[in-house]
């Protein structure tokens, strides 16, 4: 089985910053893709950034040149640093991890953690 550990959420006040960690373990050998999505109150899930093998990120435009996607492959974990918070970044943000494992590739989602930004 794998696990992924998200944290990092919380409440901030528009304009500020936070950083999510999505660490992965069990039976996964490295984080293939990875994405963070988010479900803002009473609407859809969205994608709102990815990050590829060899490192090429992508962003939804709502927070392009706001977030920033990374990974730290020695650690098995991605990170989602959020600057310059806006109140309709409020959401449950869920990452989502590809990878080797054992039994070929697995596909698992993180627990999700709560960001609200209050304006």
């Amino acid at each position: 089985q794998v696990q992924l550990v998200e944290s990092g959420g919380g409440l901030v006040q528009a304009g500020g910053s936070l950083r999510l960690s999505c660490a992965a373990s069990g039976n996964i050998f490295s984080i293939a893709t990875a994405n963070w999505h988010r479900e803002p109150p009473g609407k859809q899930r969205e994608l709102v950034a990815s990050i590829t093998g060899g490192g090429t990120t992508n962003y939804a435009d709502s927070v392009k040149g706001r977030f920033t996607i990374s990974r730290d492959n020695a650690k098995n974990t991605v990170y989602l640093q959020m600057n310059t918070l806006k109140p309709e970044d409020t959401a449950v943000y869920y990452c989502y991890v590809r990878g080797p494992s054992t039994r070929g590739y697995v596909e698992v989602w993180g627990q999700g953690t709560l960001v609200t930004v209050s304006s």
